[in-house]
């Protein structure tokens, strides 16, 4: 196959990764950055240019869409899929799991467990949205951040809503959620791979911290998930519309929570924790299915 990976950094671990993978299973694979992709919206042919060529040929595209550029990268993996190559993960799918809050909303509607969540634009309801979730201890996220940035734990009522006025006097957009005292700093990636949690791991926050993410310094341990944590996390990944998934859930005392579900996972973590291959298992799940496009489209053909 020929392949692209869409990072805007070629040195990432993942990215890098991506790249070993593929080339040891015998793939083209072309790292291209996606702010410099630029394209043609022609209705019988469109195209996307990088570098001052078009890009041609490829069978399968590898979404590595930070936060930051999510606008411009969704619109340049709809471009590949109207180009008729397949995207691991599609644009719609990294577009509904980037939106916090609608994430949260499908998951909600589909019965999916999750911390008890409020959402509010004026600061005349903060006193009502603060017992709404169970009052203080609560936690408050930016509905922007990425890696643990923009997300305050409020040990009291006071402190929780000083916090709410000001990000909303910021006219910054916020969900509060109640607080999950029972999980202790930690939580569990469980990377989805099709309709299969592939790999797993603890992240525990460092001391006087209760931020898991691996960027705030937490650690990445093995673990082993429950078949409910496992069922949990198949299902989320699969309400985003995500082939491949970082589902992060936390232990309650009423079962496992949904936190967040990422369009792209890193594997750096994953990969050191369990020893596992996840990169080759992305390729394996790619190649399955674009095999299964081609078997189907044969079958077409005959009829």
């Amino acid at each position: 196959m020929k392949v692209a990976i869409l990072s805007r950094n070629s040195k990432l671990y993942s990215t890098q990764r991506l790249v070993q993978a593929g080339e040891a299973r015998g793939h083209e694979v072309q790292v291209i950055d996606t702010l410099r992709c630029y394209m043609n919206m022609a209705t019988h042919k469109p195209t996307i240019h990088y570098k001052g060529k078009a890009l041609e040929g490829f069978d399968a595209v590898i979404p590595r869409i930070g936060a930051s550029i999510t606008f411009y990268g969704t619109a340049v993996v709809r471009q590949f899929e109207m180009m008729g190559v397949f995207a691991v993960n599609e644009s719609v799918a990294i577009s509904r799991s980037r939106d916090k809050l609608r994430s949260l909303q499908l998951l909600s509607r589909k019965g999916v467990g999750m911390p008890v969540t409020g959402f509010a634009h004026s600061p005349d309801e903060i006193p009502d949205l603060i017992d709404m979730v169970g009052g203080a201890p609560l936690v408050i996220k930016l509905l922007e951040g990425t890696q643990g940035i923009g997300v305050v734990l409020a040990d009291t009522r006071k402190v929780a809503e000083s916090v709410i006025e000001a990000f909303l006097g910021l006219k910054a957009n916020i969900l509060i959620q109640e607080y999950i005292a029972e999980s202790s700093g930690a939580d569990i990636r469980c990377l989805v791979i099709g309709d299969k949690v592939v790999a797993a791991m603890k992240r525990q926050a460092k001391p006087g911290e209760f931020r898991s993410n691996l960027h705030r310094g937490g650690s990445a341990t093995l673990i082993k998930i429950t078949p409910e944590e496992r069922a949990t996390a198949v299902r989320a990944a699969r309400i985003m519309g995500l082939n491949i998934a970082g589902v992060d859930l936390i232990r309650s005392n009423h079962g496992p929570l949904v936190m967040e579900v990422n369009s792209s996972p890193g594997l750096e973590g994953i990969e050191s924790a369990t020893g596992k291959d996840v990169a080759g298992m992305i390729y394996s799940f790619m190649e399955k299915r674009i095999m299964e496009g081609k078997a189907s489209n044969r079958t077409v053909g005959k009829g």
